[in-house]
C-alpha cells in the first residue's frame, strides 16, 4: 500500500511550485503552518479568510508584508476543513488578486449580443440600467420572469434580492450539473443529504469504495488528508473507474469498468451482500424497510450477469463485495460529487445509498457521521412577496422530485420555441460561466438571444460576460467580507472571511452589488445593514462571539451539544422519510411514477472510430475559474487527451501530438489538444481535464490553451426524476490534418 507521504506528494509539489511563482516573495518552500511563517524574519501581518477557489471553503490566513502586499495564504490550524493545510489551488489564490486580466469597472454593451463592444460606466449608471430593465420585465411579464443563476458565497445576497423582487427562479448550476442526483437519492433513502463537505468518516473507515470519485485529483482537501491517514492505517480501497486515476494507484482493487454500466455492478454487489448474508442483519431489521422486495429484485443479478455488462470478472466482484462485508460497518461506498453522467444518475446513486444501508454504514464510525453546525440568525427583514409562479410552472410535471430549481429548465423556459407556460425574460448570472458549465452551448446561446436583459457578475471576463448586456466586476474573496462559513462538520464551527486589501480597481463585493441594486429597486429594506461588517458583528454577538474576536482567531469551534456523532448501540432513530426508516424500496419514487428500486438499462455504444468522452479535474484547477490564474496556470496551462496505446497505434498518434476532437454530431473542438498515450485509460474511452479551451481573448493566459470538453457535449441525457444533465453520453473521434485557423473559424 502506498504511504501517506506518497499520496499527498502531488499536493506538496504543487504548492511548493507556487512558492516560486508570481505574487510571492520568492520563497522556495511550502510554508504549511503559522508556526513556520513566524520563524521568518519578515514583518508580516495576517487576516483571516476562507478559500473561494473551490466549494470546500478551507479557512486560512492571508499574510501581508509591511507594505501591504498580499504575500501568502496558508491554512488555519483550528479549521476542520483544512487542518491547517491548503491545497495547490488554495495557496495559489493570491494569483486571483494579482491577475491583470481581471474585470476592472462596470460595462454596458453598445453592440448586439455576441459582439464584445462595451463602454465603461459608473456603478450608478449600471444599477440604473439594470433596475430599469428589471422593472420593465416585471410590469410586462411579472417578476417571476427574472431568473438568477448563481454560485459561491454571493448567492445568499442575490437570492435575497431576487426573492424581495418577487422571483423564486433561483438556480445553482451545481444542482442539475453536478450533485443534484446524489442529494435526491440520499434524501429518498435516508431522509437526509450528504452535505458539503460530505459527512464521510474516511479517517476511521476500513474500506473505501470510490465509483468515479477522483479523490487526489479533485483536491477535496479534508477528504484527501483523511484518506492519507486511512492509508497509513491499512484501509482497503476499491476504485471503480475506466481510468487508472490517482486514487486507483493507491487501491487494493482497481475495477476498470466499461463506462455507463455502473448500475449493473452495484446491483451485483447488492446481490452478493444479500445472498451471502453479508449484510448487517441487526441494522437492516431495526432501521430499514423494503428489504424483502430488494432481495427479490436482485436475485438474478449475479456476478456472472454483471461480467457480461461491465467487463469486471466475477471473482473480482465477489472479492470486493467480501472486502466491504469484512469492514462493515466501517465502510464507505462514496456518494461522489459530480454525478451527472448518463441520465439515470439518481437511480445509480440510489443503488450506492442502498449498498451503504445494507452494510450498516449510515450513522456509524468509519461510515457516515452525523453533522453539526452553528445556528446563526439572519438579519431581520420583512416577509418576501409571494411568488405567483415558479420554475415548475413553466413546464408542469417535469422533474417531479427536484428539490431545487433546475438551471437547464430555466434556460429552456427562456426559449419561446419550447412553449413554456411562461417565459423567462431576464437573467442575473453570478460567478458561474454558463457557457462552460451548462452542456449544449448552442441551446444556452439561443436562450440568451431571446432575453431582454442579461447581467453578468464576475471577477474575470469569462465567456458569459461577453454575451452580457451589463457586466458588474466583483472583487476577489481576498478583498471583501462575506457570509460566515457555517458548513456542517463533526463539530460546529464558524469561519470568517475579511478583506486583506481594499478592492482593486473599480470593483465591489457581492454584498455591495446586491444592496446597490436593491436600493435602485426600492428594496433596500431587505438589506438593513449598510455595511456587511455591521451585519456580521450583529450575527456573531447572537452566538456569543463578535467580529473583533473572529478577526483575531478566524475560526471558532465548539463542542457538540451531545455525544451523538454516531448512532448509539440500539438507539431508536427516526429518519425523515415517509416510513420513518431507511427506505430500500422507495415509495416516494414509486408515487412519483418512477422505479422504486434501481434497474440497469443499457446505454448507447460508440460507433466505429469513436470513443466515449470522459472528463475530470486536476489538483491545481477548479472548473474554468482558475485557468487564467498566473500561479496555477504555471503549474498546468493546457489539458491533454488520454488515449489508450491500442487506439493511438490504430490512428498513428504519438505522445505530444496536437489533434482536434470531433463529436458524434460533427462538432469540432475550437482548439487542438495534446495527445497523451497511456495504458491508464480503457481502449473504448478518452479522458481530458475540464475547464480549458477558453475562447475569451481577454483572458490572455488561457485563451486557446487545450480543448473544451463542454464544447463536445452536445448530446445530453436528462435525468427524468430531477433534471440532472447526463454529460458522459458523448463520443469523439480524432481530426489530425485540419489547421488551427480552419477549426477556429
Amino acid at each position: 500500500m502506498t504511504s501517506r507521504r506518497d499520496f499527498i506528494r502531488i499536493s506538496v509539489m504543487g504548492a511548493g511550485a507556487l512558492a516560486m511563482t508570481r505574487g510571492t516573495l520568492g520563497a522556495a518552500k511550502l510554508l504549511s503552518s503559522p508556526d513556520e511563517v513566524r520563524k521568518l524574519k519578515v514583518d508580516l501581518k495576517r487576516t483571516p479568510t476562507y478559500c473561494e477557489v473551490c466549494f470546500w471553503k478551507c479557512a486560512g490566513w492571508v499574510y501581508k508584508t509591511s507594505e501591504g502586499k498580499i504575500w501568502k495564504i496558508i491554512g488555519n490550524d483550528e479549521d476542520q476543513h483544512s487542518n491547517g493545510r491548503f491545497c495547490p489551488r488554495g495557496t495559489g489564490g493570491v494569483g486571483m488578486y494579482y491577475d491583470e486580466d481581471r474585470l476592472k469597472t462596470p460595462l454596458i454593451r453598445v453592440e448586439e449580443r455576441g459582439k464584445q463592444v462595451f463602454r465603461e460606466v459608473s456603478w450608478d449608471e449600471a444599477f440604473n440600467y439594470i433596475s430599469g430593465k428589471m422593472k420593465d420585465i416585471s410590469s410586462k411579464y411579472g417578476p417571476e420572469s427574472m431568473a438568477l443563476f448563481t454560485h459561491g458565497n454571493g448567492s445568499s445576497y442575490f437570492t435575497n434580492l431576487m426573492k424581495a423582487f418577487g422571483s423564486a427562479n433561483i438556480a445553482e448550476p451545481s444542482y442539475a450539473q453536478c450533485k443534484g442526483p446524489r442529494d435526491e437519492a440520499f434524501l429518498a433513502t435516508f431522509g437526509e443529504e450528504v452535505y458539503s463537505p460530505e459527512v464521510t468518516d474516511i479517517r476511521d473507515t476500513k474500506c473505501l469504495v470510490l465509483i468515479g470519485s477522483h479523490i487526489g485529483e479533485n483536491m477535496h482537501n479534508g477528504q484527501i488528508q483523511e484518506m492519507s491517514d486511512a492509508i497509513d492505517k491499512g484501509v482497503t480501497i476499491i476504485t471503480v473507474d475506466p481510468r487508472f486515476s490517482t486514487a486507483a494507484g493507491k487501491s487494493k482493487y482497481w475495477l476498470p469498468i466499461k463506462p455507463s454500466t455502473d448500475i449493473a455492478l452495484l446491483l451485483s454487489w447488492i446481490h452478493e451482500i444479500i445472498y451471502n448474508d453479508y449484510y448487517d442483519k441487526k441494522y437492516v431489521e431495526k432501521y430499514c424497510s423494503g428489504f424483502d422486495k430488494l432481495k427479490e429484485h436482485v436475485k438474478d443479478f449475479t456476478p456472472e450477469w454483471a461480467y457480461g455488462i461491465t467487463t469486471i470478472p466475477p471473482d473480482k466482484i465477489r472479492k470486493t463485495a467480501k472486502e466491504m462485508a469484512n469492514a462493515s460497518p466501517a465502510v464507505i461506498v462514496h456518494p461522489g460529487r459530480h454525478v451527472t453522467w448518463y441520465g439515470d444518475d439518481t437511480q445509480r446513486v440510489r443503488a450506492i445509498a442502498i449498498l451503504n444501508a445494507l452494510l450498516g454504514s449510515w450513522g456509524r464510525r468509519g461510515g457516515f457521521y452525523r453533522p453539526a453546525k452553528y445556528d446563526v440568525p439572519s438579519a431581520k427583514i420583512p416577509k418576501y412577496p409571494e411568488s405567483k409562479k415558479s420554475w415548475t410552472d413553466a413546464f408542469p410535471g417535469k422533474y417531479p422530485i427536484a428539490s431545487s430549481p433546475v438551471s437547464n429548465a430555466l434556460i429552456d423556459a427562456s426559449i419561446p420555441g419550447n412553449n413554456p407556460a411562461y417565459s423567462i425574460k431576464g437573467w442575473i448570472v453570478n460567478a458561474t460561466n454558463l457557457i462552460s458549465s451548462i452542456p449544449n452551448q448552442a441551446n444556452t446561446l439561443k436562450a440568451i438571444q431571446n432575453l431582454d436583459l442579461l447581467v453578468s457578475i464576475d471577477t474575470m471576463p469569462m465567456e458569459i460576460t461577453g454575451w452580457a448586456d451589463v457586466v458588474l466586476p466583483e472583487c476577489t474573496y481576498l478583498e471583501r467580507y462575506d457570509v460566515l462559513r457555517v458548513s456542517p462538520h463533526r463539530k460546529p464551527a464558524l469561519a470568517l472571511r475579511m478583506p486583506a486589501a481594499e478592492p482593486m480597481n473599480n470593483t465591489r463585493s457581492a454584498y455591495n452589488i446586491a444592496r446597490g441594486l436593491a436600493l435602485k429597486l426600492d428594496l433596500g429594506i431587505y438589506f438593513p445593514f449598510e455595511k456587511q461588517e455591521e451585519m456580521l458583528d450583529w450575527q456573531l454577538k447572537q452566538v456569543g462571539s463578535s467580529l473583533e474576536e473572529m478577526q483575531r482567531i478566524g475560526v471558532k469551534t465548539k463542542e457538540r451539544e451531545a455525544d451523538d456523532l454516531y448512532f448509539a448501540e440500539n438507539e431508536n432513530v427516526t429518519f425523515s422519510t415517509d416510513s420513518g426508516k431507511i427506505e430500500l424500496y422507495s415509495k416516494y419514487f414509486e408515487g412519483a411514477g418512477f422505479d422504486p428500486l434501481p434497474k440497469y438499462v443499457a446505454h448507447e455504444e460508440p460507433l466505429d472510430g469513436f470513443y466515449r468522452l470522459i472528463y475530470g479535474r486536476a489538483p491545481m484547477h477548479t472548473f474554468g475559474r482558475t485557468s487564467n490564474n498566473p500561479n496555477l496556470t504555471d503549474l498546468m496551462h493546457e489539458n491533454l487527451v488520454w488515449i489508450n496505446p491500442k487506439v493511438s497505434k490504430e490512428w498513428g498518434l504519438v505522445n505530444g501530438q496536437y489533434i482536434w476532437l470531433k463529436n458524434q454530431d460533427g462538432v469540432i473542438s475550437d482548439f487542438p489538444i495534446k495527445v497523451r498515450v497511456t495504458e491508464r485509460i480503457r481502449w473504448d474511452s478518452v479522458y481530458m481535464v475540464h475547464g480549458f479551451g477558453h475562447k475569451q481573448r481577454q483572458m490572455k493566459r488561457c485563451f486557446g490553451k487545450g480543448a473544451s470538453d463542454t464544447r463536445m457535449i452536445t448530446k445530453v441525457l436528462v435525468d427524468p426524476l430531477m433534471g440532472g444533465t447526463g454529460m458522459r453520453s458523448n463520443f469523439v473521434t480524432f481530426v489530425t490534418e485540419k489547421s488551427e485557423k480552419e477549426v477556429a473559424s
